[in-house]
């Protein structure tokens, strides 16, 4: 093999070792980034899917915010939750495997159905 061709060849596969190596480091600091505007982005999307859920399932939003307002002071000893926000439904099949996930501050609190009703399962 020539000389020029092994220098030609060697530059080659230097350069393509540095541009792999400065893309995946951009890419890297890209995501670093968005990466709190991603996060951010999903949880309003995970709220709205809920939110979503809970309203095309024929679901009473009010009815299930009263349940868990209700659940709350019931636990608290009668202590209003300072915010509520419906995180996660989830629907089995049937009604007595429903649950209902809130975000009350740093604590979840899950709902179940029985009987039809809401009712309190688990303060986290």
């Amino acid at each position: 093999m020539p000389t020029w061709l092994a220098i030609v060849l060697g530059v080659f596969v230097a350069l393509v070792i540095i541009l792999a190596v400065g893309g995946a480091y951009a890419r890297r600091r890209q995501l670093e980034r968005t990466q709190g505007r991603f996060d951010t982005n999903l949880a309003e999307v995970n709220r709205d899917l809920a939110a979503a859920h809970a309203a095309d399932r024929g679901w009473a939003r009010e009815g299930l915010e009263a349940a868990a307002r209700s659940a709350y002071a019931a636990q608290r000893g009668g202590a209003e939750p300072a915010g509520l926000e419906l995180v996660q439904i989830i629907d089995r099949p049937g009604t007595d495997e429903d649950k209902a996930i809130f975000a009350v501050g740093r604590e979840r609190l899950t709902l179940g159905r029985a009987n039809g009703d809401w009712v309190f399962e688990a303060l986290d």
